[in-house]
């Protein structure tokens, strides 16, 4: 965003649209995933996303947008690592062992709340009296969610703690990239660095599982050309699109409905889990985090 182009405030016909397609590309991660996870091992699911979105990019972050250096490679790297490695992983495999799907997207979807917790020891940021209330009702909403939706499927409790680890995770790459002053990339550059560290690493812990050999059929093609075009190129696209015209905190708000679209289109696609319980505590979380996140 630029002084140039400062954020629009007033009512605009195209957030609407805008706002439809981010929260459904959002979701579509969560789906893709779950998805292409009854046949294929969930990190070569990973490793193909990851590197055919790189690559994609890679002759674009070459040929526009600033030079990349040592220093550019050796930043995104570390971000790929903690941003897309460990977030892409921690909530792919807590789906593949069976945690719903709509339960995952709603922890993944408190990273404000985790941005907020670590800004404290590492920016010197403390925790308001109304942050430490929403994070506390967000918790509550989750425990309610997560005890709903564990009773009523087949994942080991232990598998949440992945999900929480990966939003943990990006949020650490988040705060980093505030104390650590990274040099100017452009967003294409930056995704594609991130992709390709991630893919490197899905190939490298993959291989006690038996590598990265995909299945050869159609539909694993499909399904990650989907999430490559959807969930990666759709969904930080738009995301990034949206900052640029529009306050931070309007789209933020926009992409708390994603766990819900997520929680109702998982159960009609894969039969997951869906109960009036769920759903109420959906809305406390995502009350909490909207609490929170406005400081």
């Amino acid at each position: 965003m630029t002084a140039s182009t400062p954020p629009r405030t007033g009512f605009d016909p195209v957030f609407p649209l805008l706002s439809a397609f981010l929260v459904l590309a959002w979701s579509t991660g969560f789906l893709g995933i779950r998805g292409l996870s009854g046949t294929t091992p969930v990190l070569t699911i990973l490793f193909w996303r990851s590197l055919v979105s790189g690559l994609v990019l890679l002759p674009f972050a070459f040929a526009i947008g600033p030079r990349l250096d040592l220093r550019a490679v050796a930043e995104q790297g570390l971000f790929g690592t903690l941003g897309m490695f460990l977030y892409l992983g921690g909530f792919s495999l807590a789906i593949g062992q069976g945690v719903p799907t709509g339960l995952v997207a709603l922890v993944t979807d408190m990273l404000p709340l985790g941005v907020a917790l670590l800004a404290g020891p590492i920016l010197g940021q403390r925790l308001t009296t109304r942050q430490w209330l929403g994070t506390g009702i967000a918790v509550a909403g989750v425990l309610l969610v997560s005890g709903e939706g564990l009773r009523f499927g087949t994942a080991p409790p232990w598998a949440l703690v992945l999900a929480v680890a990966g939003t943990m995770s990006f949020a650490l790459s988040a705060v980093l990239q505030r104390r650590l002053r990274p040099a100017s990339v452009a967003v294409h550059q930056s995704l594609c660095l991130q992709c390709l560290t991630a893919a490197a690493l899905f190939a490298l812990t993959s291989l006690p599982f038996g590598g990265v050999t995909p299945p050869l059929d159609g539909s694993f093609a499909f399904g990650i050309g989907w999430l490559v075009l959807f969930a990666t190129f759709g969904g930080y696209g738009t995301y990034y699109l949206c900052l640029r015209r529009y306050p931070a905190a309007r789209v933020t708000a926009v992409l708390y409905l994603s766990p819900p679209v997520t929680i109702l289109a998982a159960h009609l696609a894969f039969g997951e889990p869906l109960s009036s319980l769920m759903l109420a505590g959906t809305g406390v979380t995502l009350a909490g985090v909207a609490l929170a996140a406005r400081a």
